[in-house]
């Protein structure tokens, strides 16, 4: 009698490993909800820089995580986990188990009534009016957006056409943070490094979280054309708001616990 037999991997796939170590599934878990510091890991993770320091390399080294330069304050890196990046390396962990397990990440709807979110950025002009009709477009005005900027300056035209290129009409009025502080919002994400160091505190406690993106107006491609960079921050902001409903609540409070 013939019998089939399977041949199956010796070891589980490199995404497996890496998180089954609780360290590094608890720095990616810190890194999931925004951007952090090592000094901030250390802090979020409760284990000696030394340890986080190892661990990051391991996850960069796997491309789940990277690092880019504080824009504020050059002699600080902000981490980043790359949540595209795990959603496939998860995809693929699954197909690995059983090919019927894998499966894309999915569109998500809010988890608890209309979250309000704010965006801000220093100017106003690019990062947070992106990531405001990036947002509205994604939940089709499920959430209630808004941005601001600590030093607003008029609607940069490479902003607009960015959005074109993904079907949406970006029409904004710059607005100054500081006429927004008396509202009360779920979630406040800070796009840039100098304005994380100016957010005030809003009232009922929201959800603070930062995206350290690089202002594209200040990275022109070498023949000077700011629009690739616009187009590349707009790319970055689209695939991290793909995943921001899923944590989305009304409650920041119980985003906490």
């Amino acid at each position: 009698m013939y019998i089939q037999t399977v041949v199956l991997p010796e070891e589980p796939p490199v995404f497996v490993r890496l998180m089954a170590d609780p360290v590094r599934w608890q720095l990616a878990r810190a890194l999931a909800v925004g951007d952090l510091r090592v000094r901030e890991l250390v802090a979020a993770v409760g284990h000696p820089q030394n340890l986080v320091s190892y661990h990051l390399r391991q996850l960069r080294s796997a491309g789940l995580v990277t690092a880019r330069r504080s824009s504020f304050d050059g002699r600080d890196s902000y981490y980043h986990l790359d949540l595209a990046r795990c959603a496939d390396a998860w995809a693929e962990a699954g197909t690995a188990l059983h090919p019927g397990i894998g499966s894309p990440a999915g569109a998500a709807e809010p988890r608890a009534g209309r979250a309000r979110v704010l965006f801000l950025c220093t100017g106003n002009s690019g990062r947070s009016p992106l990531a405001e009709a990036l947002l509205r477009h994604r939940t089709r005005g499920a959430v209630e957006v808004t941005s601001a900027g600590s030093h607003p300056k008029p609607l940069h035209p490479d902003a607009v056409r960015a959005a074109a290129e993904r079907g949406i009409t970006l029409e904004h009025e710059p607005t100054h943070l500081d006429t927004l502080r008396r509202r009360r919002f779920d979630w406040v994400i800070s796009l840039c490094d100098k304005v994380r160091e100016v957010v005030p505190a809003f009232p009922g406690r929201p959800m603070t979280i930062h995206w350290s993106l690089p202002d594209p107006a200040r990275e022109p491609d070498p023949g000077g054309d700011t629009f690739a960079a616009f187009a590349r921050t707009a790319a970055e902001l689209d695939t991290r708001i793909r995943f921001l409903p899923f944590t989305l609540t009304t409650d920041a409070e119980e985003t906490r616990t």
